[in-house]
């Protein structure tokens, strides 16, 4: 999912705390019964780690005549990680993947040299309300890996170990976090961590990976005495270890981040490359029919957007 109209807000979002580097307030798009707020890339941060693009989704309740129908669309150089609170969302792929993603479940995609697929509200749950919320990431892929073989796994909630520890919940969903590890398999150094902190609890977000971010999906965060509402990216300074403190009626928080690549990405639509001579091939190759088609979803596409 990717299609996205709206316009970065006017810089303005000042702050105090010296952990952090970045403050982000995403922009917001209506997508037709729910909105999508876009906090990276964004005009003062492109990437932490391997994320290039941070998509929260939602809350909101679909009307019984709505639904999520994202059409085929195409993507290279990138793995999309897609991960639901609430809801269910049908994967199909140019690989003949068909899965339905349940909250708690991961979908991890890898486009690599490239691969199409679409995202639609099953048929079981169309003609009802249904809520949907959810987050979709982007990884870049490192360098030598931008063209390799198009992959799909998926991962169920109770494959991710469970954090536990006096007010604090949640899932290591990718990487590495407090000395649980997730099975989940990706190309460099990632962090994904789903995280709960009940009222006036803080936990620690060591510095052991290269770039680190928190976006606050409800609730308020304290961090160095700065106090930090929902919808809210903070990107942290490298090597300064982080103590996470819940607001009083408590906070949910994704953290994530990961290694640095080691040269620039480009990103246009829905392709992501180290080179914009890549890019440029993909347009063409997406305008003139010769990425693979979607079995059991042929009959839509999402056009190549003008300019």
């Amino acid at each position: 999912m990717s299609f996205f109209p709206g316009k970065d807000p006017v810089p303005g979002d000042v702050f105090a705390c010296d952990a952090i580097e970045n403050l982000i307030i995403p922009r917001t798009a209506d997508l037709g019964g729910f909105s999508v707020r876009r906090a990276l890339p964004s005009s003062r941060r492109r990437l932490v780690g391997p994320f290039i693009f941070f998509d929260r989704m939602g809350p909101a309740v679909l009307r019984p005549d709505q639904a999520v129908d994202v059409r085929p669309h195409p993507h290279i150089g990138l793995s999309t990680v897609t991960y639901l609170f609430d809801g269910e969302i049908r994967h199909l792929d140019s690989l003949g993947t068909e899965k339905v993603i349940r909250p708690g479940d991961l979908n991890l995609m890898t486009a690599g040299r490239g691969i199409v697929h679409s995202e639609r509200t099953p048929d079981n749950l169309r003609g009802h309300p249904l809520a949907i919320s959810g987050l979709q990431t982007w990884l870049a892929l490192p360098d030598h890996l931008e063209e390799i073989d198009p992959s799909f796994s998926h991962a169920e909630q109770h494959d991710m170990p469970l954090i536990d520890s006096d007010g604090a919940t949640g899932r290591v969903i990718i990487g590495n976090f407090e000395g649980l590890s997730s099975p989940v398999k990706v190309f460099s150094d990632t962090l994904y961590v789903d995280l709960q902190l009940a009222a006036n609890r803080s936990f620690p977000f060591g510095a052991g990976h290269e770039e680190r971010a928190v976006y606050i999906l409800s609730g308020s965060l304290m961090v160095a005495g700065d106090r930090f509402e929902a919808d809210q990216l903070l990107v942290f300074r490298p090597g300064d270890a982080i103590a996470l403190t819940a607001g009083e009626k408590g906070c949910h928080l994704m953290l994530f981040g990961g290694a640095a690549l080691n040269s620039k990405r480009y990103i246009w639509w829905n392709f992501v490359s180290s080179s914009k001579e890549r890019i440029e091939q993909a347009k063409e190759e997406w305008r003139s029919g010769r990425f693979d088609i979607v079995p059991g979803d042929e009959e839509e596409f999402i056009p190549l957007p003008e300019g």
